[in-house]
C-alpha cells in the first residue's frame, strides 16, 4: 500500500479492472514500484462473494486524476512483458 495521503492525491480514477483481486493487487504493486501511487477498491467485496465482482464492475485500480497517463504507460508495458525477468533467470541470483 502506498504512504501518499488521499486529501493531497485529488480525484482519483480508475486505470484498471479485474475480476480477480489478486490480479488487481499486483497491478497496483506495478504501479507503485514505477513511482505511480495507487490504491485498490473493492478487493474485500469482491473476496466476500465473487458472484458480485461482475456487478460492482470488478476490483478497481485506482491512481490520481493527475497520473492517469503514466499509470496507463506503466500497465500497457506490464501487459507487453517489459518487466518480465529473463528466460531461465535465477531467483537466487537477484537475493
Amino acid at each position: 500500500m502506498s504512504n501518499f495521503r488521499v486529501h493531497d492525491a485529488g480525484d482519483f480514477e480508475t486505470v484498471a479492472q479485474f475480476l480477480d483481486p489478486i490480479e488487481a493487487q499486483l497491478a497496483c504493486s506495478c504501479l507503485e514500484a514505477a513511482g505511480v501511487p495507487a490504491t485498490v477498491a473493492d478487493a474485500n467485496l469482491v473476496q466476500t462473494n465473487s458472484l458480485w465482482a461482475i456487478a460492482v464492475g470488478g476490483v478497481r485500480v485506482r491512481v490520481a486524476a493527475s497520473r492517469l497517463a503514466e499509470a496507463r504507460e506503466v500497465l500497457a508495458a506490464f501487459d507487453r512483458g517489459d518487466f518480465a525477468l529473463p528466460e531461465g533467470c535465477d531467483p537466487d541470483e537477484w537475493a
